[in-house]
């Protein structure tokens, strides 16, 4: 389990990212160098001496995560996965949702400078 520490009483931990026991040879740890914020959690693990990232989000309802994430210029290289609560309701993955929004752009955005792409579950499970 891997979980930021709070810097003060008003920074509630909305982010955690459990590793399964079975992938414990590939020595996770917490990076919190590289975004030092207390709604992201990267981890790092090597794969064939390739330094691979997960990154686990919370973007609360101001969207301060993500306009921090926006800023943060850094060069990040082989994150496989962001996820998290993003708190954006937007009609390109939920059919239901007529609406757009200018916080979609931007998240795909910060999802493009990580060289990821939108993953949309297929199996909606029961309706």
């Amino acid at each position: 389990m891997f979980v930021r520490s709070a810097n003060s009483d008003s920074d509630y931990l909305r982010v955690i990212i459990y590793i399964n026991i079975k992938l414990i040879s590939l020595c996770f740890s917490l990076r919190k160098d590289i975004f030092n914020y207390h709604n992201i959690n990267l981890v790092f693990f090597f794969s064939q001496g390739i330094m691979c990232f997960i990154m686990n989000v919370y973007l609360d309802d101001h969207q301060n995560t993500l306009k921090y994430l926006k800023d943060t210029k850094v060069n990040l290289n082989n994150v496989l996965i962001m996820t998290g609560n993003f708190n954006i309701r937007d009609n390109d993955w939920d059919s239901s949702y007529s609406h757009y929004l200018s916080h979609t752009d931007t998240l795909l955005e910060v999802a493009d400078s990580f060289g990821l792409d939108l993953s949309i579950s297929i199996n909606l499970g029961p309706i």
